[in-house]
Formats: C-alpha cells, structure tokens, sequence
C-alpha cells in the first residue's frame, strides 16, 4: 500500500483515497488537491509506517490503534476499487478459483483487524 502510493500516486486504484472535493468545479478540486493532498499522504504514510512499526507488539497505544484503523481502512479502498465494488452489497463470486480470490481474501482480513481494531478503541 505505502509503495503504491509513494510510487503511483495516481494508480485507478488509488483514486478513492483522494477523492474529488469539488466535482463541477476541476479548477478549484485542483487547488484543494494540491493542498489538502500532500497532508492526506503524508498522514496516510506516516499510519503506515506506524503501523507496520507495531506489528508483533503485544500491546499497542490509542495512537497506534488509530493508525491501524486508517491504514486498513485505506487499503480496504484499494482492495475494492481493484475488485470494482461500489456499493456495500457487491455481489461476491463464490468460485474459490476465481483471479481475484487473493484480493477477496486481503479484503476480508482487513475487515475482520478492522473490526478487533475499532474493538479494542471502544474500550
């Protein structure tokens, strides 16, 4: 994820993490971009990091919990831009063959960390 968006910013696949602020408006959507989205990478890569920092960790802080949730999250909408789901009832194939049955898998893992994360910051 970190390398996708260090190294293809503007992978189709990366889209939904940027999205439009202003959709009849390009001129503005362009200057918001410019400065809201350097800050957005820039936090999306630093809960990465943190992230993969705390990997193996017994324990980890609210601050780190929160980085998880957003680098989760941020990798779910890649995952699913890939897969082209749009909506919440995508209708999921059930052939285990299927190409993209490695992408369903990373979806599914990120939801079940997401759901322990978001857990463990409720109390």
């Amino acid at each position: 994820l970190d390398e996708l968006l260090v190294e293809s910013p503007d992978d189709p696949s990366a889209r939904r993490l940027q999205p439009p602020a202003y959709l009849h408006d390009p001129d503005r959507d362009m200057g918001y971009q410019l400065l809201a989205g350097e800050e957005l990478r820039t936090s999306r890569h630093a809960a990465i990091e943190s992230s993969i920092d705390a990997i193996g960790r017994a324990s980890l802080t609210d601050e780190e919990l929160w980085a998880w949730a957003q680098s989760l999250n941020a990798l779910s909408l890649v995952v699913g831009t890939r897969l082209g789901i749009e909506q919440d009832d995508y209708p999921r194939p059930s052939d285990p063959d299927d190409e993209n049955a490695p992408f369903w898998a990373v979806l599914d893992f990120t939801s079940e960390v997401q759901y322990w994360v978001l857990k463990a910051l409720g109390g």
